[in-house]
This record gives C-alpha cells, structure tokens and sequence, in this order.
C-alpha cells in the first residue's frame, strides 16, 4: 500500500492525500526486489499518476490528451509484464479511490456550507425585518433611512398573491404540460423486437473498484 499524506476529514470519508514530489516518467518506474525498495516505488507510482490526473482537468484540450495518452502509454508499456502492469493498475486504483473519497467528503462540505449559508441569509432577513419594523414604527412616513455608514431605502412594487388558487376561474390558468422518453416501455419494446424510431439499445459492462 502506498504511503499517502492525509489531510483533514469527515468521519467515515477516506483520508485525502497529497501528492509528493515528483518521481519523474511513469514509463521510467521499475521495480526491484526488496520490500522497502517496493514501497518506495509504489508511493512513486501514485504520485505519478496523481499528477497525470489532476492534469485530466486542464483548461487546454491538448493538455488533457497529453496527460491521458502519457498514462495509457505507462500502462501498456508493462504489456508483457503481468507484475509491473498490475503494479501500475493497482496504483491508479489507489488514486481513484482517493478520488472519489476526496469528491463525497467535499460534496458533506458544500452541503454543510449550503445550509450554513441558508441559516445566514434567513438571520439576515429577519433582522432587516426587525429593523424596518422599528424605524417605520418610529416614522411611519419614512421611505428612506440614513445611518453613519449606512442607508436603508425602499421602493413600491405591485405583486399578486394567491389566497386560494382553487377558487380561480380557468381564464386565470394557465396550463403546462411537460413530456419525457419513457424508457422502461421502449427498452422493453425493443427487447421485443420492435423498431423505433430515433432509438436504439446498447449494451454497456459497468465496472467497479473494490
């Protein structure tokens, strides 16, 4: 297993890690025989690829292709070689893995962020409400207030609001109608035999790490 830097996480969320140095060429990585030698290789391998994959995301398209044809090349380069190609996959699992924890502990993130920042706004706008409730109470004419180093204004709109949408006449309706392929009818029409139209079933192999 390679040696990986961890950064702070959720409980549950697999450790991230941090890439170190670079190792140089995956392509150039070989390995030797003694067990603390392997480890060394193994975290160089992880680092290698690791940057081969954080340069999956670049800006320039050319960037990418160079990136994934590198990691390709590093793979088939060990073609013949069953215990350095398993060696070079093993690897990319680990970076994957780390991926993928990385990506569901940043997704508990935002969505703690998210509701820290409705809980934020919701304050906010009740203390404005507070605000405006005391100072129009103060002077009921007011259209404007000003402050040191603030201003609170206002201006008049007109909105309709809906005490019961029921009782409305159907000239006040207005009627939406959305459709979607349903696809449970067609695959199952199509593994009948029937042909349609702008469809067609095709067979796809999911893979998993574990």
């Amino acid at each position: 297993m390679p040696v990986l830097t961890p950064i702070a996480v959720a409980p549950g969320i697999a450790p991230a890690v941090a890439a170190p140095e670079a190792a140089g060429p995956a392509t150039s990585i070989r390995r030797s025989g003694s067990l603390w030698q392997l480890g060394i290789e193994a975290r160089e391998l992880t680092t290698v690829i690791s940057q081969l994959a954080e340069q999956l995301e670049a800006d320039e398209p050319e960037q990418r292709s160079r990136a994934l044809a590198e990691l390709e090349a590093a793979l088939l380069a060990d073609e013949g070689n069953k215990q350095a190609l398993a060696a070079k996959a093993d690897a990319t699992c680990w970076v994957i893995e780390h991926l993928r924890g990385q990506a569901a502990y940043r997704q508990q993130q935002a969505k703690r962020l998210t509701d820290l920042a409705r809980s934020d706004a919701g304050r906010a706008e009740s203390l404005e409400d507070s605000l405006v409730l005391v100072l129009t109470r103060l002077q009921p004419g007011a259209t404007r207030f000003s402050f040191p180093n603030h201003e609170l204004s206002s201006r008049k709109s007109q909105a309709v609001e809906i005490d019961d949408e029921q009782a409305l006449a159907q000239e006040w309706l207005v009627t939406k109608t959305t459709s979607q392929p349903d696809k449970a009818a067609i695959k199952e029409a199509l593994k009948a035999g029937h042909q349609i139209a702008g469809v067609q079933l095709v067979s796809r192999r999911s893979w998993r790490i574990h």
